[in-house]
């Protein structure tokens, strides 16, 4: 069965012509790569084009990808990483949000007490907007290490860089985002809590 091939099978027989082992990969990583867009910009719109891109971007040159240097999951990452900063170089409209996603929202928070609906959306944006306050190095590190659940390893491949400069820009982005949500405590409750997942 096709959902049992690693990526990089997938990848080669898509590029033998195999279009079920195309849509296959791209059902597989598609949500990441969205999410990460996502993450990365605050658009709905960049991360759309974003994820199209990644993937007319492997039809097109998917030859390219050499499995001895990284896993096709953290190559696509750092392709996408790239259409994200074009995108917003190109400096859409759209690129805050007023407040966070549903799914999103529901990513980024632990509690799931469905009578605290409405702290948990204020702690949700608080997050969202911290993480989307960081600078682009530090950004790119939270969401893929803590948020997409990227290995060091694997993080380090798709940003091109190396592992303990992941390491460190992490231990800087965590510091950073708890500065930014401890203003935020008092009035969201539960945005400990919130505040641990992101930074631990």
């Amino acid at each position: 069965m096709l959902t049992e091939r690693t990526d990089e099978q997938l990848l080669a027989q898509a590029l033998a012509g195999n279009e079920d082992a195309f849509t296959a990969l791209y059902r597989r990583r598609q949500g990441p790569i969205f999410r990460f867009a996502l993450h990365m910009s605050g658009s709905w719109l960049i991360a759309e084009e974003v994820t199209q891109d990644v993937f007319m971007f492997l039809i097109q040159r998917g030859h390219d990808f050499d499995p001895s240097r990284a896993a096709l999951g953290a190559y696509l990452f750092g392709v996408a990483r790239n259409y994200v900063r074009r995108a917003l170089e190109r400096n859409y409209s759209e690129t805050g949000l007023s407040s966070p996603l549903d799914d999103e929202a529901q990513s980024l928070t632990v509690n799931s007490d469905p009578g605290d609906g409405i702290a948990r959306q204020q702690t949700s944006t608080a997050v969202w907007k911290a993480v989307l306050s960081l600078p682009e190095h530090y950004r790119e590190a939270v969401v893929l290490c803590d948020l997409q659940e990227l290995t060091y390893a694997d993080a380090a491949d798709a940003l091109g860089c190396a592992l303990g400069t992941i390491r460190s820009r992490l231990h800087r982005a965590h510091d950073m985002l708890s500065r930014k949500l401890q203003h935020s405590a008092a009035g969201a409750p539960g945005i400990s809590s919130v505040t641990a997942r992101c930074i631990s």
